[in-house]
């Protein structure tokens, strides 16, 4: 983890320093750190600017966004099932932590104990459970913003002066921390969550300054850090408890753009925090029950543990076992579990499930006979051939009969047509229902494929993006199921399992990659005619700032119509990158380099996994492979004995020209000349027509 000195490198980038500013940056920044002491002095120039920013939000939504998406924050549960964690001390009960000196001792011992525990089993569970863990934890002390451990402090009589407590990276050299090994900070302050509750969930301004005191200083020895960091560790997360309660504050910047002056340095950093600085505030939620144990399984511990596991991330890098694959255990830790249950026994009711109903004469709950229950197993969501699903939209009703079933192995699929056009074939996706949450990581999946991608190509058609390259959206909508419905309003739904369920149709239809080259693999022509479309479709996307995030053979499909020649459209867009919060699909095969080590998408992400993809319909052998580390060793093994090229250079030179140019924009900022190498795509497809199509996109 150690690098090269502060003047040669700047966190989370490659970007070079000259000697001379960087060395005069960092003198300034040492001066304005040994002055920039009393968080008081921030919130106090911040006042004002917490008012005008509470007034805005007053009538509308919270003045800060959320530092997590609710569904990534289920995903991250479900990969946390199974995982052990345990808090030994337990905190103090908020009726004596503020009257006992004592009390408030153990409760900083809790929370160095909850904090331990948290990066602990985060480790283990991700990272490794073979080599020990490279952090530790500890308190920080006022007087001098030094590390001591909470025992020791107290013991020394210093409790009192305790502000904080951190999780450190370990160095035996620097044993007692450094402000630039801080993952975490921990403020552990009374009353958070009654305050909270006087202020919509959120913190109050004077503790919110305080955070943002902590976050200035830690991002500030950062950048004078001989560490190499990640992109992410521009951010750093504060964490506010008091002994019951507790939320998360996420503080984004890039401080090189903090302008020092050492006359006034609370007004310089207040200015820092208006206007370069992104804030993220979650709700106050509980932490601890009333016997002083971390509900670890609760929405407040949740929220702690993912700021805890993206920390660990900017320091160890991605993780061994990413969430997604420990989440994706989950399907199966509840077929184990239905069957210990005997759910799955045939033998019950002749289909697996009992029925149950209350009756107005009896308190009793009683089993009813087959013959009562009006909606059958079998009508659980399972469409067949020949079935007519019916849709409606806010303003129209609209029936499709079922052509065709397929399944990419993660949800199934549907050719459908129109009853009034059956010569007429679409793409019909069926998403879960809003209440279902499991199996979970198929319900994730379907919303994804379904909700999100609607999203998506809803946004793309207002934003008049228009190629044949790209799915178009034809309906979205929800399920019309038989019988009577029972919705008590226009946007609820009845206890029918059908009742609301989404529904998106696309255009056209066409048959998947993964298909296409299950017999044999592409030639010249196609290989040629499959990058040149989907760079088409990339390139009309980026002109509206979207990124697909999730290129692979089951995402693209070759559309053989009425033209002259088949053409291939990128379907599969609910992993789109819009903001820069949004999270592109993880795939140890396909994803870019930048998207497995970032967890985020350059410029050139879309056309790296682009050439993975041409790579393997070109008959190039995938490996096996089973971690994100394992898949970043094979594309770096790839790229450095030039076997990506090789193969390509085997079906066209243009192919392998191409893929040296994605090779060499990999992780950079520069931005992809899709024009140029669309001509030159165009220009070595056999047969082409120059003089009637018109590709608009390049």
């Amino acid at each position: 983890m150690e690098g090269g000195s502060p003047d040669q490198e700047s966190i989370g980038s490659g970007a070079r320093r000259s000697n001379v500013s960087s060395g005069s940056r960092s003198r300034n920044c040492k001066e304005f750190l040994s002055r920039f002491l009393d968080s008081k002095g921030l919130t106090t120039e911040l006042e004002e600017w917490f008012e005008l920013i509470s007034n805005r939000s007053a009538s509308k939504k919270p003045a800060f966004d959320v530092p997590f998406e609710l569904i990534d924050l289920q995903k991250f549960d479900y990969a946390l099932e199974g995982i052990s964690f345990q808090q030994l001390i337990r905190m103090p009960s908020a009726v004596y932590a503020s009257t006992s000196e004592a009390a408030e001792a153990t409760a900083y011992f809790a929370v160095e104990d909850f904090l331990h525990a948290s990066v602990k089993g985060l480790w283990e569970a991700f990272w490794s459970q073979e080599e020990p863990m490279p952090f530790s934890v500890a308190s920080l002390y006022n007087e001098n913003l030094k590390f001591y451990q909470a025992e020791k402090a107290v013991a020394n009589g210093k409790l009192g002066g305790l502000c904080g407590t951190c999780i450190l990276l370990k160095n035996p050299r620097h044993p007692h921390g450094k402000w630039d090994y801080i993952l975490e900070l921990a403020l552990l302050r009374p009353d958070i969550g009654s305050l909270a509750i006087d202020n919509d969930r959120q913190p109050s301004p004077l503790l919110l300054g305080e955070a943002l005191f902590y976050a200035i200083r830690v991002l500030l020895s950062r950048s004078l850090s001989r560490l190499n960091f990640s992109e992410s560790s521009k951010s750093v997360f504060i964490i506010l408890v008091d002994s019951q309660y507790g939320g998360v504050v996420k503080v984004e910047g890039d401080v090189n753009k903090l302008e020092f002056n050492m006359n006034n340095v609370y007004g310089c950093a207040a200015e820092w925090v208006k206007r370069h600085s992104k804030i993220a505030v979650s709700p106050i939620d509980r932490i601890w029950n009333k016997l002083g144990n971390a509900n670890w399984g609760d929405i407040g511990v949740l929220q702690v543990l993912f700021a805890t596991f993206q920390s660990i991330a900017q320091f160890a890098g991605l993780p061994k076992h990413s969430v997604e694959d420990l989440a994706a255990d989950h399907g199966s830790r509840l077929q184990a579990r239905r069957a210990e249950r005997q759910m799955g026994d045939t033998k019950v009711n002749g289909n697996g499930l009992f029925r149950f109903q209350q009756r107005s004469v009896s308190p009793e709950i009683v089993e009813v006979q087959d013959e009562s229950v009006k909606i059958e197993s079998e009508e659980l969501m399972k469409l067949e051939v020949g079935s007519l699903i019916w849709m409606e939209d806010s303003n129209w009703q609209k029936g499709y009969q079922i052509n065709e079933v397929h399944s990419t192995g993660e949800h199934v699929y549907y050719i459908t047509s129109p009853p009034e056009e059956l010569g007429k074939s679409l793409f019909l996706y069926v998403g879960s229902h809003p209440s279902q949450l499991e199996p979970a990581w198929e319900g994730m999946n379907l919303w994804y494929q379904v909700q999100r991608q609607t999203k998506i190509l809803t946004i793309m058609k207002q934003k008049g993006l228009s190629s044949k390259y790209l799915p178009e959206l034809i309906a979205s909508g929800r399920i019309i199921h038989p019988g009577q419905c029972h919705r008590s309003s226009s946007g609820g739904n009845c206890n029918h399992p059908w009742c609301g369920t989404p529904i998106l149709v696309t255009s056209p239809v066409g048959e998947t990659l993964t298909d296409m080259v299950s017999g044999s693999p592409f030639g010249t022509d196609e290989a040629i005619r499959c990058c040149h479309d989907c760079l088409s479709a990339l390139s009309t996307a980026a002109s509206a700032g979207i990124r697909h995030g999730d290129i692979r053979p089951q995402n693209v499909i070759c559309v053989r119509s009425s033209t002259r020649h088949p053409f291939f459209v990128l379907i599969g867009w609910g992993h789109a990158v819009l903001e820069e919060r949004d999270r592109p699909a993880m795939n140890l095969h396909f994803s870019s380099t930048f998207a497995l080590q970032e967890g985020k998408v350059c410029s050139a992400s879309d056309a790296e996994s682009l050439v993975y993809m041409l790579y393997f319909c070109c008959g190039g052998e995938l490996p096996d492979l089973d971690s994100v580390e394992g898949a970043l060793q094979w594309r770096e093994t790839a790229w450095s004995r030039r076997l990506i090229q090789q193969k390509l250079g085997d079906v066209s030179t243009v192919l392998k020209a191409f893929a040296d140019y994605v090779d060499s924009l990999c992780g950079t900022p520069y931005p992809m000349d899709y024009a140029i190498w669309l001509r030159r795509l165009k220009r070595n497809i056999h047969g082409e027509d120059y003089g009637k199509e018109i590709d608009t996109s390049g």
